[in-house]
């Protein structure tokens, strides 16, 4: 029997390692860690970012994204805008008076995609009030948190349907619904397929609500868009891109299939409603996401006429300090393509 010589198998040994490390396969590039911020609490809409977060669909970009509940638009676009979350989900027009009120602010938060190409605001009371339209408005007590966007929005809404002086009362959140169900308001602001389902929940019949939903009333602002800050966008292009084809994915399945997604919803947050937030999510489905205006758009985009007509409408009913660039609050570059975001093949026509 041959013996090598304590050199020779030290060579050898070192050939063989070589030739391991060359035919295995290359090693995964390390995946971009990203803080994302939602708007409100896990609810059905939230379905179109846990999705593709519960499938896969993320990590197969190579993101780690860890998704939490918001408290309000204002707070995401802060929260944004301040460095703890890299990217989130708000109303344009928090995004649009941040931008008009911090000119000088270091990361002010883009607009990389539109998702509610219609805002879900609307004024809602009760038969019983005598409410029929805008401005049978006039005088009456209207019930919103300051903070509202409907509310917020509400110069719009009274300008275009020359709507006389209202009264507002503030409340927190949970107490708006409860409210008008007392009769303590003649109406409220808030989002149409919140605050619908939430007075469905305090016993009131919805044959009994009257909705007047702005986009239906002259007031064609945008709603929500995902926002990414000015140093994640600048740090991690491909990764924002990556996160926006992950989603797209996504969206089309929650689209075609809400009750599945809304399971994923359940994982998240166990106390939910799944009957109840399904309804939520086919809701906004069918009032803000696959709307007329976004499938003439296209999912994801805006219309630059449009935007520079809210720019103006926002800067005006928010007072901000100074006026509102459109080309600043929102940039399409990051956008997939024309074919991967056609998405609305599955929604209900």
């Amino acid at each position: 029997m041959k013996v090598h010589s304590p050199l020779k198998r030290r060579l050898l040994a070192g050939l063989a390692a070589t030739l391991l490390v060359a035919g295995a396969p290359a090693a995964r590039a390390q995946d971009t860690n990203l803080k994302f911020q939602l708007d409100w609490r896990f609810e059905g809409p939230s379905a179109f970012f846990l999705w593709p977060a519960a499938k896969g669909y993320f990590k197969a970009e190579k993101l780690n994204v860890s998704i939490d509940a918001g408290s309000g638009s204002g707070n995401a676009v802060n929260r944004v805008a301040s460095g703890t979350y890299d990217m989130g989900f708000a109303d344009l027009a928090a995004l649009m008076e941040f931008h008009a009120n911090n000119p000088t602010a270091p990361n002010k938060p883009v607009a990389v995609m539109m998702v509610y190409n219609n805002t879900p605001a609307a004024v809602l009371a009760l038969r019983k009030s005598g409410i029929k339209a805008p401005a049978d408005l006039a005088g009456k007590k209207l019930g919103a948190p300051v903070f509202d966007a409907g509310r917020r929005a509400f110069p719009i809404f009274q300008t275009a349907n020359n709507i006389g002086a209202v009264n507002w009362i503030s409340m927190d959140p949970p107490l708006r619904e409860t409210m008008l169900a007392k009769g303590d308001v003649d109406a409220i602001t808030g989002f149409t397929f919140t605050s619908l389902l939430n007075l469905e929940a305090r016993g009131v019949d919805l044959k009994d609500v009257v909705v007047l939903p702005y986009p239906q009333f002259g007031v064609k602002l945008y709603g929500n868009v995902i926002i990414a800050s000015e140093d994640f966008l600048q740090k991690n292009p491909e990764s924002v891109k990556a996160f926006l084809r992950a989603f797209t994915k996504g969206a089309r399945e929650v689209i075609a299939d809400p009750k599945a997604a809304i399971a994923v919803v359940k994982e998240r947050d166990g106390i939910i409603n799944a009957a109840l937030e399904e309804r939520r999510l086919k809701l906004a489905i069918e009032t803000v996401i696959a709307t007329a205006d976004a499938r003439a758009e296209g999912f994801g985009e805006v219309k630059a006429p449009r935007l520079a007509l809210m720019a103006s409408q926002v800067a005006d009913a928010f007072n901000t300090k100074g006026r509102i660039n459109p080309e600043a609050v929102f940039n399409a570059g990051f956008l997939p393509s024309a074919a991967e975001r056609n998405i609305f093949a599955a929604a209900k026509k």
